[in-house]
């Protein structure tokens, strides 16, 4: 089990770049940098296996601005 917090695990590589290709082009079309209006954040991980395994993420944002995402998503969630 890799429990690094390395690049996304080779099994999900090509898979999760694909899927945030199409995601992007779908939010934003052909906007790019600055010019696009939508983030997103895709996490991907084994069932039955979060607690002890790994999760793989990409978005198409600054990861400052994820981590302030995602901490507002845990407020959010914790309330």
């Amino acid at each position: 089990m890799d429990k690094s917090h390395g690049p996304i695990q080779e099994e999900y590589h090509a898979m999760m770049n694909a899927l945030a290709s199409g995601i992007d082009q779908i939010l934003n079309g052909d906007r790019e940098g600055t010019d696009r209006d939508t983030c997103f954040v895709l996490l991907m991980t084994k069932f039955g296996d979060i607690k002890e395994g790994r999760v793989n993420y990409i978005s198409n944002g600054e990861r400052t601005d994820v981590v302030k995402t995602m901490e507002e998503l845990l407020r959010r969630f914790k309330a």
